[in-house]
Formats: C-alpha cells, structure tokens, sequence
C-alpha cells in the first residue's frame, strides 16, 4: 500500500540544541494519560545529520503536544527489536525507528504489541500498526550531484556510504545520475564502509577517494560522514552533506547538503497517533510536500556556477511539478 501524507497547518520551530542522550521523561510527574512516544537512533543524537534531526522532531513534538518523550541512541541491528519490545512494555504509544533497519523488528514486536503504533523512517516494512515513512531523498541526492559536478575540476567526484542498504544506495545512485546531468563523462567512485558512526573509517574512506583524484566529497554516513568531510577540509577540497545543513561543520568545505525534513514526519506520526488516524502502510515523501530539499550555498555561492545555480532551480522545480522523475535505484551500479 503506498500512500502520501498531505501535511497541513503544520509550523515547526527548529531548536539549535540537542540532548545529550537518555530519556527526556520524569516517571513520578507522568501524567497516566499523556501520549507517550520514544525514538530508537542508530548512532549519537548529537551528529548534526541525520539522528539529530529524528531527536529535533521528538523535541517539537514534546513541546507542541505535550508528549512524555524517551530516546535510545547506539541502537544497532541486533539490539532493535529488544528495544522495541522494551519501549511497548512499558507503555508507550508510538515508537520510532530512525532507519531502514528498523523495520523488519517493528513488525515483529508490532504483532505482539497491536496497540501499540510503530514508525520506521526509511524502511520497506508495513502491517496495521506499523507504517514506513519514505523519504525521497533521491530528488535532493540528484541536484546534489549535479552542484558536485559543476564545482569540480578533476572530473571525478567521490561518495562514501554507510551500510550498504536501499536507503543508502539510492541516494548514492541518485547523485551519479544527477553528476551525470551536469557531465556525462563525469568519473564518480563510491565507497561503503560499513558503518554509520565510525567517522575515523570515514575519513580514511574520504581520503582514499581524494588518493583517486576525486576533488568534492559527499557521503551518507550519518556520523561516520563527518570524517568524510574533515578529509575533504584536509585535503583543501569541496563537500557536500547530507540530512541537516552541515555548513557549520566546515563553512569553507561544504557546498551545500541533502536536506531531510524529519522533524515533519516525526510531527506528523504523533498528530496521526493522537487524531486517532494513524494508518500502516508505506508513505512515500518528496519535495512536493516540503519534506526533502537543499540547502542554501551560503559562503560557497561564488564557487557555484551561476548557470549550474540557475539550472538546479530549474530542475528543483520541475520535480516538484512532477515533471521530472529522478529514477529511483536501489541496487549499487558502476
């Protein structure tokens, strides 16, 4: 079942604060009828990227609905559905998996637990309590690659990834295509490393393809990513970040970035819970609905050509009118 959310009357008041980790809740002050909604992350809340922006999603929630929050970071394959069993045990309402990989174990607890509602951000899974919320990060992974391509003078661009999932991969794939758009020639080498938080792996991944002549960066690697952009500001080359405006991280290396408007999705999943219209199924989200875009150029606006500028607004625009498709490739090509 594929389905959109059309999010309406929605503001969403992005902090620039994070948790330092833990629960957010007080058990003795918990009101027994308060919505309670926890959040499981596969890395630290504090990565700047893709877990941050999931935790900023559950601060708005907490602070516009009232909610009683909890979060778990480090949550890894293997310990995922014990999380999740752990968090429907004790009561709470809607439980979320930032990851592809949440899934399968949202299912599986869900069948125990069929009043509880369950979210995997980026997953392929579905039943009557458990919805996949997908994000088309392809679209922004395309105009990415296509500023890549434009900044670069070698010729040869260079992407890591983390775990080699559809997730990942698609987002990979979508910035060669777009890398290609701007350069058919264009040489762009990827690399999975395996990881979404070992940032040592991915700056010695980042340096390798520096080694190879890639002269801009990028990565999907969550935490991990941010060795892959230390390696470009090592070496004096371009980058471009992914799920949060990663600027401030090196405002003289990143180009731009991927942006994933998770907060939205986050918000949106306990409005539904407390609507009583919460709905399993796989969702599928794209820019049409505010929820993937780029960030701005910031300091980097010069080194941008004005026609490649012009020619991403362009093709921004047309995705959102539907006009363009960008292919949707779940499977690592060459």
């Amino acid at each position: 079942m594929k389905k959109t959310i059309i999010v309406v009357c929605m503001v969403i008041a992005v902090a620039a604060g994070v948790w330092a980790g833990g629960s957010s809740e007080g058990e003795s002050a918990r009101d027994p009828d308060q919505l309670r909604v926890a959040l499981l992350l596969s890395g630290p809340a504090n990565d700047q990227g893709w877990n941050q922006v999931a935790l900023q999603g559950l601060q708005d929630a907490e602070s516009q609905f009232g909610i009683s929050t909890a979060y778990s970071e480090y949550v890894d394959v293997a310990e995922s559905e014990a999380a999740f069993n752990d968090y429907a045990s004790q009561g709470y309402d809607l439980i979320i998996g930032h990851g592809y990989q949440y899934g399968d174990p949202a299912v599986r607890v869900g069948q125990r637990f069929p009043n509880t509602y369950f979210v995997a951000i980026e997953s392929a899974s579905q039943s009557a309590n458990v919805a996949s919320y997908v994000l088309a990060a392809e679209q922004a992974s395309f105009l990415t690659g296509y500023i890549a391509a434009s900044v670069s003078e070698s010729g040869h661009l260079g992407i890591v990834g983390g775990v080699e999932q559809p997730s990942i991969v698609k987002i990979i794939e979508a910035f060669k295509l777009g890398a290609r758009e701007y350069d058919p020639d264009i040489t762009v080498t990827d690399i999975y490393i395996g990881s979404f938080t070992d940032a040592a792996l991915g700056q010695d991944a980042g340096i390798s393809l520096a080694d190879q002549g890639a002269d801009v960066l990028a990565h999907v690697a969550n935490q991990a990513g941010i060795g892959v952009i230390r390696a470009a500001e090592e070496r004096g080359l371009f980058a471009i970040g992914d799920s949060y405006d990663q600027s401030s991280i090196a405002p003289n290396t990143i180009v731009t970035s991927n942006i994933y408007n998770v907060p939205l999705l986050v918000l949106t999943a306990v409005e539904h819970v407390r609507e009583g219209s919460f709905e399993g199924g796989i969702l599928h989200l794209g820019m049409e609905l505010g929820v993937i875009d780029i960030a701005p150029f910031h300091e980097m606006a010069s080194v941008v050509p004005d026609a490649a500028q012009q020619r991403v607004e362009e093709l921004k625009a047309s995705i959102i009118a539907g006009t363009l498709t960008v292919p949707l490739v779940e499977s690592r090509t060459q």
